[in-house]
């Protein structure tokens, strides 16, 4: 088939129930989707699809967009957030935070080599200088102060995974563990304070260190200075070597101390037995002092944080002083994005006016939508009722509604998805899939009003497909023109799209003007002319019995001629004209162009499946009439004729089983196509002539 948007940009395709609709649409999204076409049913059958452009180029698949007729989660994915971006506001914020980012992955690069960790470094870092694992710039800033006034890295030699390991932490707190730290820890205490140089609290082992190797690199003892200790008797050092032997000496006197020892070769043995800190171990093996620092570990994890931080204090610093500068202008950026109208506000504000639901829209997070910093906005559902509203959340939301409701919202997600395309100005083949069906007539014309809008912008195209003639008929009436509407119909062969016909006013466009030349479309008219006279003559007429006898079998159906229903015609319409046979019964005519539709060939053909529909119900009444036998049962029935006649033929229990199921089936097929009305007309159209012409003949053979 072959679909042309050079005059309009808009095609609608009827399609009757089971024919073609769903499959032509999910072709359509095996494109989008950009995987290969199959037969769901025989996925080993070999499958062709070609679908190429006025170039001969295959159909690009970011150029098509299938709207289903509903799918809650439609939509819900941060293309939707594009409608959020105010360009200018946009780049600028992500500028500034470009630097920051750049910064921070220096320096979080520098700290995993420095520290050997392998955890999340920026959720540690936050958790150990604030009460959250998310304020990482704040817990740098935090601690600034301190890093500055560092002498010298002095832990930067302690792996953090030691210290930050919850099996040392739980064995450093387990009984008499615990107990013989405290010891240690109470003991190395002692000592401190009886040592020649070093004093708790003040200047300790890592002080000293610190100390020694400050002065070095600082050239002190190049310039010929000294350094006096100050113990019972005074020591001077004139070089680094000698006050590094000098804290090595007194750190020794310390760490041999036989209690000192005792305690530690005791910590030690339970250290052994547990394989699981053989890395704890080895560690202290060499850094014996750090164990006098494992009594409070919270401290000692701040202390080598800094300790890292001091040792790259340029990447550190160079992340503050960033995320600072922009600190400022952002929150100024926030506020003037606060302030613009979005897209998003827009599309919004089009669903709240066109579309009848208990709730109104907003966006609760535009600004950090429109920023980056989330990335798919969230709704705030306003529901309202009885003077009272309140905000739901959306599962909250969904509970409450009804499934048309449900329906309406996720017209929302296609407006959304289609405006993604109208701003980015992108050339796409909509493929709209009965999205109205179901809704009420409100909502149907609300989605009716924004296609036909869309329809006016030069980059797209649609292609409306629907098994709802009422709604084909609609779009045709508003915006699609007449010879840009098709259906489907089928063939021996298959499927085919055939040019429409019929969607306007069939009875007054076509019917009417033929009625007195053309047999067919005569009968296809005479439940047309029917309905009129109920409707303005009354029940009581004798002109709706006789048209109703045409329709039903009753005692007079065979004496009824044309030249009868030219006299009705001409009252009716006030019009001339004649049947050129006026006294041939009308029921010949009925029965001779019946026959004939079996061997029509195929098309839409509304006037021949009416004319089998009436050809039907007569032939079946008349045969049951025939088989009840009694004639005074049937004039008193006043509605739902073949209804009642079925009903008094099972109880008669003479009717073949055969026969009932074919009477059964009579029921179901026919009354929906003979009395016919606007809301009623779809039925016709969706009933396939193979079924009525199958049933035409069952009928017969009735006899």
């Amino acid at each position: 088939m072959e679909l042309d948007f050079t005059d309009s940009s808009a095609c609608a395709i009827y399609a009757p129930n089971g024919m073609m609709k769903s499959s032509l649409a999910q072709t359509f999204k095996d494109i989008a989707d950009g995987t290969l076409s199959c037969d769901r049913v025989f996925p080993n059958r070999k499958t062709l699809r070609q679908v190429t452009t006025e170039s001969g180029h295959e159909l690009d698949s970011s150029a098509v967009l299938v709207l289903p007729p509903y799918v809650e989660v439609f939509g819900d994915s941060e293309k939707t957030a594009t409608l959020l971006v105010h360009a200018n506001l946009r780049k600028e914020y992500e500028q500034l935070y470009v630097d920051i980012e750049r910064a921070k992955d220096l320096f979080l690069n520098a700290m995993k080599k420095l520290s050997g960790s392998t955890k999340d470094l920026e959720s540690e870092i936050s958790r150990t200088f604030t009460k959250s694992e998310t304020e990482f710039y704040q817990a740098l800033a935090r601690v600034k102060d301190d890093v500055s006034n560092l002498l010298a890295p002095q832990f930067a030699n302690v792996p953090y995974d030691l210290i930050s390991d919850d099996k040392v932490a739980t064995f450093l707190t387990t009984g008499d563990v615990q107990a013989l730290l405290e010891d240690y820890i109470a003991k190395y205490n002692e000592l401190l304070a009886e040592s020649k140089y070093f004093k708790k609290g003040t200047f300790d082992y890592y002080d000293a260190a610190t100390i020694a190797k400050a002065l070095a690199t600082h050239g002190f003892f190049k310039a010929k200075h000294s350094v006096t200790l100050n113990a019972d008797t005074k020591v001077e050092v004139t070089s680094q070597k000698e006050l590094e032997e000098v804290i090595a000496e007194e750190k020794s006197v310390i760490l041999k101390d036989k209690e000192l020892r005792k305690t530690f070769n005791e910590m030690e043995k339970r250290i052994t037995k547990n394989e699981m800190l053989r890395d704890f171990q080895e560690f202290l093996a060499d850094n014996e002092e750090v164990l006098a620092l494992m009594g409070n570990l919270g401290k000692l994890k701040e202390d080598v944080w800094k300790s890292y931080f001091k040792t790259h204090e340029g990447l550190y610093n160079d992340v503050i002083t960033k995320y600072q500068g922009a600190a400022k202008r952002s929150k100024e950026i926030e506020a003037e994005a606060a302030k613009q109208l979005t897209q998003w506000e827009t599309v919004i504000e089009i669903f709240n006016r066109r579309f009848f639901v208990p709730f109104s829209l907003r966006v609760r997070n535009k600004v950090s939508v429109m920023l980056g910093q989330d990335p798919v906005p969230s709704l705030g559902f306003i529901f309202t009722e009885g003077g009272e509203s309140a905000e739901l959340e959306k599962p909250e939301l969904l509970r409450v509604l009804s499934a048309g409701e449900k329906k309406a919202l996720y017209i929302l997600n296609v407006i959304f998805e289609v405006e993604v395309r109208r701003q980015a100005k992108e050339e796409t083949v909509f493929v709209v899939d009965d999205i109205a069906d179901s809704f009420d007539y409100k909502n149907k014309y609300a989605i009716i009003q924004y296609l036909k809008d869309i329809s006016d912008e030069r980059y797209f195209n649609q292609i409306i497909l629907t098994h709802n003639f009422d709604f084909f008929r609609t779009v045709q009436s508003r915006f699609v023109p007449y010879s840009h509407c098709f259906m489907v119909q089928r063939t021996k062969t298959g499927v085919e799209l055939v040019p429409a016909a019929g969607i306007k006013n069939i009875f007054l466009n076509d019917w009417k003007p033929n009625f007195h030349a053309n047999a067919r479309k005569r009968i296809a008219a005479i439940s047309f002319i029917r309905n009129i006279v109920e409707y303005t003559k009354g029940d009581d007429d004798p002109d709706l019995a006789t048209l109703t006898a045409l329709l039903h079998w009753k005692p007079e159906s065979e004496t009824i001629t044309h030249g009868e229903l030219d006299k009705i015609y001409a009252s009716v319409f006030v019009a001339g004209g004649a049947w050129p046979q006026p006294n041939t019964p009308v029921l010949e005519t009925i029965q001779a162009e019946a026959v004939a539709c079996l061997t029509a060939a195929e098309g839409t053909n509304f006037e021949n499946k009416i004319v089998l529909a009436i050809a039907i119900r007569l032939e079946a009444e008349r045969y049951m009439v025939d088989e009840i036998g009694d004639p005074a049962l049937v004039s008193t029935i006043q509605a739902n004729q073949t209804s009642q006649l079925l009903r008094r033929a099972k109880e008669i229990g003479t009717i073949p089983a055969y026969a009932i199921e074919v009477l059964e089936n009579v029921v179901l097929m026919t009354p929906e196509n003979i009395h016919l009305n606007s809301f009623m007309y779809e039925p016709i159209v969706d009933m396939s002539d193979e079924h009525l012409r199958a049933l035409y003949g069952r009928v017969l053979a009735l006899k």
